[in-house]
């Protein structure tokens, strides 16, 4: 008597897993390289520690993949072909952190939000499996778009550079500066009367910046999104699912023609090191940062268990309350793991459940040989250190697409919602949009409110969740009829 192997669970000769893999880990590389380029850099960090935390970020990808895809006792892994990457839905909150505690500081609290969110998101993710009624297209839809909204504003800074350092649009005129030094000078030398310079007191940049939205680097950026859009047009399958990829390496190839991207910190860096734990020192426990990082993981949870829903059909493997709890559970495993090897929260690629369907290959080693895969490129300095040497302008190109993205698919879930009938549902979208808005358009809005609070509120993408749940709970209440929502949650691209 034979028994036949269920698609998901078959082992394919090991060349064929390799290429296979490869596939996965190529799809949704730019995506995962993201996240640590943003925060690293609003945490203001030095090239070397930005290129650890994209060492750390593939590492734990890779692991996080694996506990997924293999499955590590009866309480975490779906067992399903899933490729972990990081969220974007956190980085609103953790750029909002970051700006206000840059440095080791800064990063100290984000990785100690994190740590606390996964503990909470293990505890909490059997409950968050049956919350989707809570979550209809409506509210979905809001929140996928302001997330893609609040985050093109890093694209476009990306293309014009950097909100701070020597590509702001403004910078101190050197006559003043030179003055405010000598006053401070005088002022300080023995036998002087002059009264000190006032503590931290700053001059404002008022001269343009010639170097802001320089031509040569706009037009790489140009170069970069025209390629995206010309692969994603002609080109087929595999290829063109790693459009943005290509246009980055188009764009890096360009950048180096024009002399403005060097490879000295790629030479500099070692070939092997293994990723430590808590490189920035122990993290800082801030309950009101654990909420406002837990409240994010809930919207992420709430996407994967659509991802996990439409896999088991894709895969026409049934997953079951039981299955679904562990596949919310690595989430919450994840982002702990996250925060401990100094990176950030884990979700499912949706780009990869995309290739699933593509190739039609429904084994879950596969993404197993994809998992290891990212750990031998997270155990590779010199590959990070290419990456962080991208100019912006390169990584501005691909990110009005990659952010983009994840505002059309907001709107795309939207476009699902009953407005004609339901008058109430065009109220939740506009106030929650706006809400979503305040800090992006009035970022000093918090400055009478207390400090604590700051944090909570800092982040568009966590207002607009917020409000759109309420107002849906206000206006429609809560449908025990959860079937449009896992619908809306499978449409769910925010990664």
């Amino acid at each position: 008597m034979t028994t036949s192997t269920h698609p998901v669970d078959e082992r394919l000769p090991t060349g064929k897993l390799a290429a296979l893999g490869l596939q996965h880990v190529l799809v949704m590389y730019a995506g995962a390289v993201a996240v640590p380029l943003i925060i690293g850099r609003a945490l203001k960090l030095s090239p070397e520690d930005v290129a650890f935390l994209i060492s750390a970020d593939l590492f734990c990808c890779g692991l996080v993949t694996l506990i997924q895809s293999l499955g590590a006792t009866q309480w975490f892994g779906i067992r399903l072909p899933v490729m972990m990457g990081v969220t974007f839905a956190a980085v609103g909150p953790m750029v909002a952190m970051a700006n206000a505690n840059p440095g080791a500081a800064g990063a100290q609290l984000i990785f100690g939000a994190i740590i606390g969110a996964g503990v909470i998101s293990i505890l909490i993710a059997p409950a968050v499996s049956r919350m989707l009624r809570f979550f209809p297209p409506v509210v979905t839809g809001t929140i996928i778009a302001v997330i893609g909204i609040s985050l093109m504003r890093i694209g476009i800074n990306w293309i014009f550079g950097n909100p701070v350092g020597p590509t702001a649009p403004t910078i101190i005129n050197p006559e003043h500066k030179q003055w405010l030094d000598a006053a401070a000078a005088a002022a300080s030398a023995p036998g002087s009367t002059l009264p000190a310079v006032p503590k931290d007191l700053a001059l404002l940049p008022k001269l343009p910046n010639p170097k802001y939205a320089d031509l040569s680097g706009v037009g790489i950026a140009a170069i970069v999104l025209a390629s995206i859009l010309l692969i994603a047009r002609y080109a087929k399958g595999f290829v063109a699912n790693i459009s943005v990829l290509l246009g980055i390496v188009i764009g890096g190839v360009v950048a180096t023609a024009m002399g403005l991207m060097n490879f000295d910190k790629v030479g500099k860096a070692a070939w092997f090191d293994v990723v430590t734990p808590f490189h920035f020192g122990m993290p800082v426990f801030d309950p009101l940062l654990i909420l406002t990082m837990t409240l994010v993981m809930i919207v992420v949870m709430i996407e994967s268990t659509g991802m996990f829903l439409a896999l088991g059909e894709m895969t026409e493997r049934h997953v079951d309350q039981p299955a679904l709890s562990r596949g919310l559970r690595t989430d919450g495993l994840g982002t702990l793991i996250g925060g401990i090897f100094n990176t950030f929260p884990y979700t499912s690629f949706s780009q990869n459940v995309g290739l699933v369907a593509v190739t039609g290959v429904k084994s879950r080693f596969v993404c197993v040989a994809g998992g290891l895969i990212l750990l031998g490129l997270g155990l590779l300095p010199k590959m990070a250190a290419l990456v962080e040497s991208l100019p912006t302008v390169v990584l501005g190109g691909a990110g009005l697409v990659m952010f983009g993205m994840v505002a059309a698919t907001g709107i795309r879930i939207l476009g699902g919602v009953d407005f004609k009938h339901n008058r109430f549902n065009a109220l939740i979208v506009a106030i929650s949009i706006g809400v979503g808005m305040i800090p992006l358009i009035a970022p000093n809005f918090k400055q009478w409110m207390p400090h604590g609070l700051h944090p909570l509120i800092e982040s568009g993408i966590l207002l607009a969740s917020i409000s759109a749940v309420l107002l849906n709970l206000f206006f429609n209440g809560a449908s025990s009829d959860s079937r449009e929502a896992i619908e809306a949650a499978k449409q769910a691209e925010a990664h």
